[in-house]
């Protein structure tokens, strides 16, 4: 009996210091913080993120307010977890591209339940086996086969849109997400969604965990799995989670039956099937040299589908509402499309990369509207930045890229809609890290490529049916804080078909 006791004493003595290390770390970083400028404390328990106990849209207005106050860094805090907000360019540079930081912060630790330790939540080695794995998925002759899926899509698009293209406007979100979905799907699992009732629970289960993640933000103790046990969040977003993988892992197990492992050539062609999708090659990795097994397939194909879909939809919505809103700017895209690529002329890798002022329209719609408007990293050593202000290791630093964006120091007039600041002369003398849509560094963005081909590819196929005309501006649209940029109502446009279309289809 008496051992017993000694034996419990001494476990509840190593529990008692394990937690006394843990806060006495995070009180040396909190202490660390007061050194920046910031909002003031609402209590001493809520610190001074307190305000932000609000709804979506007053929580984005809040942050955006203490960007323009506490410019270029500011701390914020609740309880006993902080971070310091950073928003100049010099800054990210600091963090970004430095491997000791590439750990990401406390928001994606809360994203495990639903994507594991995949590649956007991993780190160390386990990162850097997915990303050798997966960047192989993006190559230039890989993303030439995709280009193909584009087009399929954007003329199932196309003919959807005709059928309402007769209505006051079109909402564009529920549209242009089952785009994005179809190929994601077929790119990354060589499956063709549809239009199913599984494929709206999706999407819906996607909108609201992102609603419960912001929750657990602002209420950092959730992050202990025994507080947050009993939460009655917990149980919705365990719910949420099982119709999320419940989606990917009937797809994967569709997949899996007839799949027989690839072998690319050296310039990473594949002639033998129609298609290369990314799953294949985990599936391969996971039969060949066991480099990944079920779960981590399940956990990348999770990661993908969320990114690789949801991001594209809403950079093509907010794409669509300002080429309705910039007329003079949507011409000269149908121009540059009719010198480019007039009807007999094939949409391909080649004539995508030719449409030079499409992209640039691109980049500036990408910079009004990041489709992530932040990104978190913890530091992995001491770091001075440019203020002079010294972190240390183990602070969670939030990187604002929507606040970067709309810096009027780097960008005049900043909510203006100018493709040409994306001119070459106009970049030149712009910092390397003061556009940031895909991130940077070493964790940076690995399907940039891949949306910009998507993208272009849609928008060609639309424009070269209708004409774009206004219904929600940029002064309606009402921002929110999430896992994406989204606004608080789906965008609308008017669709008008031209009377002589620039091209039949995209196939």
């Amino acid at each position: 009996m008496l051992e017993l006791t000694l034996v419990l004493w001494a476990l509840a003595i190593t529990v008692f210091l394990l937690v006394a290390k843990l806060l006495l770390r995070q009180i040396v970083l909190l202490i660390k913080l007061q050194q920046l400028p910031g909002p003031p404390v609402t209590n001493l328990l809520l610190g001074n993120i307190g305000v932000l106990y609000d709804t979506p849209e007053n929580i984005f207005k809040v942050v955006r307010r203490w960007g323009r106050d506490y410019y270029p860094i500011y701390k914020n805090w609740i309880a006993y977890t902080g971070a310091a907000n950073v928003m100049d360019p010099r800054d990210f540079e600091i963090v970004l591209s430095n491997m000791k930081h590439i750990e990401k912060g406390m928001t994606y630790g809360m994203m495990h339940r639903w994507l594991g330790t995949g590649l956007l939540t991993s780190t160390g080695d386990k990162w850097q086996t997915r990303r050798k794995i997966l960047t192989n998925s993006f190559h230039f002759n890989i993303l030439q086969e995709f280009i193909k899926v584009f087009k399929e899509e954007t003329d199932a698009l196309v003919e959807v849109l005709t059928k309402e293209c007769h209505e006051p406007y079109v909402s564009l979100n529920d549209r242009i997400s089952a785009f994005t979905l179809n190929t994601i799907g077929e790119t990354a699992m060589g499956t063709r969604i549809g239009d199913s009732v599984n494929e709206r629970e999706y999407k819906r289960a996607i909108h609201e965990i992102g609603l419960i993640y912001l929750y657990k933000v602002v209420r950092p103790w959730l992050t202990n799995n025994l507080l947050y046990f009993f939460d009655r969040q917990n149980w919705r977003e365990r719910k949420l989670v099982k119709t999320l993988h419940r989606f990917t892992t009937d797809v994967i197990q569709k997949h899996e039956k007839n799949f027989q492992p690839v072998r690319l050539d050296s310039d990473f062609s594949y002639s033998k099937r129609k298609r290369l999708a990314m799953l294949d090659l985990l599936l391969t990795a996971k039969k060949e040299d066991g480099s990944i097994d079920d779960e981590g397939i399940r956990e990348e194909v999770d990661t993908f589908m969320f990114e690789g879909h949801d991001t594209t939809s809403i950079a093509i919505c907010y794409a669509l509402m300002l080429l309705a809103c910039h007329r003079d700017i949507q011409d000269s895209i149908v121009a540059e499309i009719q010198q480019v690529m007039p009807d007999s002329t094939p949409i391909d890798y080649r004539t995508l990369q030719e449409l030079k002022y499409m992209e640039r329209c691109i980049k500036e719609v990408l910079r009004l509207y990041p489709s992530v408007p932040f990104i978190g990293r913890f530091l992995g050593e001491d770091v001075t930045m440019h203020s002079g202000h010294h972190l240390k290791a183990g602070t969670v630093v939030h990187l604002h890229i929507y606040d970067l964006h709309h810096n009027p120091a780097i960008y005049p007039d900043p909510e203006k809609f100018d493709p040409d600041r994306f001119l070459p002369e106009n970049c030149q003398n712009r910092h390397n890290f003061a556009y940031l849509p895909f991130s940077a560094g070493p964790r940076n963005c690995i399907g940039q490529k891949f949306a910009f081909l998507e993208l272009k590819t849609v928008l060609v196929g639309i424009l070269s049916q209708f004409i774009l005309e206004p219904v929600d501006t940029p002064q309606d649209i009402v921002l929110m804080t999430n896992l994406v940029l989204r606004s608080k109502d789906p965008i609308r446009v008017k669709f008008v078909p031209r009377a002589k279309p620039l091209r039949q289809q995209c196939v």
